[in-house]
């Protein structure tokens, strides 16, 4: 009997090193240079990434074990952007997938799909009196705690607008949610606040910021106090997310460039020409639930991982395939929830249900 659980314990123990050395084979080597002496980004297997960290389907899972998912956004100009990224949490794979936003705002997100749990919960400065603002931030920070510590990751962001009362009440929510450990991915509206105040991200290993163009060229003027250098991106983006505290920087691009200060991915695989709003908010629902799933892996491995760093390649190479094959059902028409259609066949294609978490 001895003898016998010996031998399970040596299998167990080499399964787990086989699987690490297969992690660390896909996440590619150190950063490389070129002939120029220029840094160069290093492209990740991340088709592999997917089938490491997503978890088999069995029966014996419980509801909630594959993510419980929570985006902070929406107002009344803007209710698809939180939409778009809760919902496609969930055709990834995530169990629940939430939205705080403000009481305008949520009849409209619930009469798009009845999958989502929507909390009328945020408030916006035309609703609120000047005397009442304190009482009024507490109730919101209130009713958003009853549920933080449920969440493996929040989405901070999309369609958020930029009311200062709004804002002022976001910020109080990520201050929590770092307190409790819960990643976040910053997009949308939440850059324009961290680019304002960077404490609330800053040294936030779990944090990833997601930036577009316009949003990438306000954080380096305000962090590194200089342009764009897009001939040395890589190591641009390195020194960014490096004076950020090690927060995972996630650049949006012909390749997309991800970053925690210590290492630089690129992942180019996929994507498409049409350049359509809202996939962005599909890329940050998409990052939380790798992100989450990572986390999981990282930890029951006992890896020594940047659980950030793996849901952002993640993340990035599911948007970039989904995209690339709604363009080649769609063509010039394609439209964001096109591309949500096709997040599911798109996961389906690379780590088929029930075969993962090698």
């Amino acid at each position: 009997m001895m003898m016998l659980l010996l031998l399970l314990l040596i299998s167990f123990s080499f399964l787990q090193i086989r699987r690490q050395k297969f992690f660390i084979r896909s996440l590619g080597g150190s950063i490389d240079y070129h002939k120029t002496g220029k840094m160069q980004s290093v492209e990740v297997d991340a088709e592999n990434i997917i089938r490491i960290i997503t978890p088999a389907l069995d029966q014996s899972r419980h509801k909630g074990q594959a993510g419980k998912i929570a985006v902070i956004g929406g107002c009344r100009e803007y209710t698809g952007a939180p939409y778009f990224a809760a919902i496609s949490a969930l055709k990834i794979g995530a169990d629940l997938s939430h939205v705080f936003c403000t009481k305008d705002a949520a009849p409209v997100i619930k009469s798009y799909s009845p999958e989502l749990i929507v909390h009328p919960v945020l408030e916006e400065s035309y609703s609120v009196r000047e005397e009442d603002k304190k009482i009024i931030a507490s109730k919101v920070l209130g009713e958003v705690d009853k549920w933080l510590e449920r969440f493996d990751c929040l989405v901070v962001g999309p369609g958020l607008g930029r009311d200062p009362f709004l804002l002022d009440c976001v910020s109080e929510i990520i201050r929590h949610a770092r307190k409790s450990n819960i990643p976040i991915v910053i997009d949308g509206d939440g850059l324009f606040l961290v680019t304002n105040h960077l404490e609330l991200v800053s040294g936030y290993a779990l944090a990833v910021l997601t930036p577009n163009v316009n949003e990438y060229k306000r954080l380096v003027q305000k962090v590194l106090s200089s342009e764009v250098n897009n001939d040395d991106a890589t190591q641009q983006v390195l020194s960014l997310a490096k004076q950020i505290g090690g927060v995972t920087i996630l650049r949006k691009g012909k390749s997309d460039l991800i970053s925690d200060g210590d290492t630089v991915k690129s992942v180019s695989i996929y994507g498409s020409p049409r350049r359509c709003g809202g996939q962005g908010d599909i890329l940050s629902g998409s990052v939380a639930v790798f992100l989450s799933w990572a986390r999981q892996h990282i930890e029951a491995a006992d890896l020594d991982s940047n659980p950030a760093v793996i849901g952002s390649i993640a993340g990035s190479a599911m948007m970039r395939k989904a995209a690339s094959l709604a363009f080649s059902n769609k063509k010039r028409s394609t439209v964001t929830g096109d591309i949500i259609e096709c997040l599911g066949k798109s996961l389906e294609d690379i780590c088929p249900a029930g075969s993962c978490s090698l």
